[in-house]
């Protein structure tokens, strides 16, 4: 996976933005303007909030793309995958990505994951879903109750060469429909040609895919 990391530092803390990891999705424009403002340069000022704002603001970046060292977060109690229409799975928590052979790609609370089979740092989302056109409305059955105690635990993703996204662990499935599913492991597509999306359906086989 492609990483670009820039470090906006100010007189308590820095903020972290690993430029690949950005889709774009604007939450901490929206949250906290006069921290984030794309129209001037440099773009991030930590110093024009308090660090618990800016960490608030940070906190609500979707994909992991922002972070904030020198103040700390409270920690997520509960690991989430919220589908998002025509783009990625939105997953937060303590969220790990290894490759089959037990190798640790990446380690965070929270990250964008590709599910339309375009993205070029796969398998991250890279906002390629846009211009491929991918159309899924990211709707959800409802499936079973939420267990009466969830201990928390690693959320697990490994992508297979090829194949589907392979998830294990504690989470709550959403989609964007409000329908929730509770699975402790599965495999969700990747290649954007399932007709039981979120979940994979072999379509990956019949359409050539190659993603790694």
């Amino acid at each position: 996976m492609k990483t670009k990391v820039l470090i906006y530092r100010g007189k308590e803390i820095s903020v972290h933005y690993d430029v690949v990891r950005c889709i774009h999705a604007a939450e901490c424009v929206h949250g906290l303007p006069q921290v984030f403002d794309p129209k001037r340069k440099p773009w991030v000022s930590p110093d024009q909030a308090t660090p618990e704002e800016v960490l608030h603001g940070v906190s609500a970046c979707p994909t992991g793309a922002l972070s904030v060292r020198g103040v700390t977060a409270a920690e997520n109690k509960e690991n989430t995958t919220n589908i998002q229409p025509n783009g990625p799975l939105y997953a937060a928590g303590d969220i790990e990505i290894k490759t089959p052979d037990g190798e640790l790609l990446l380690n965070d609370t929270r990250i964008a994951l590709c599910r339309c089979g375009a993205s070029q740092n796969k398998p991250l989302c890279d906002g390629a879903h846009a211009k491929a056109g991918f159309a899924d409305a990211g709707a959800l059955n409802n499936t079973g109750a939420a267990p009466v105690k969830r201990e928390r635990g690693k959320l697990t993703f490994m992508p297979l060469p090829g194949g589907p996204l392979l998830f294990e662990g504690p989470c709550e499935l959403t989609g964007a429909n409000g329908g929730r599913a509770y699975p402790e492991k599965g495999a969700l597509c990747r290649c954007g040609a399932s007709q039981n999306k979120p979940f994979c359906d072999g379509s990956h086989s019949s359409i050539g895919f190659s993603g790694e």
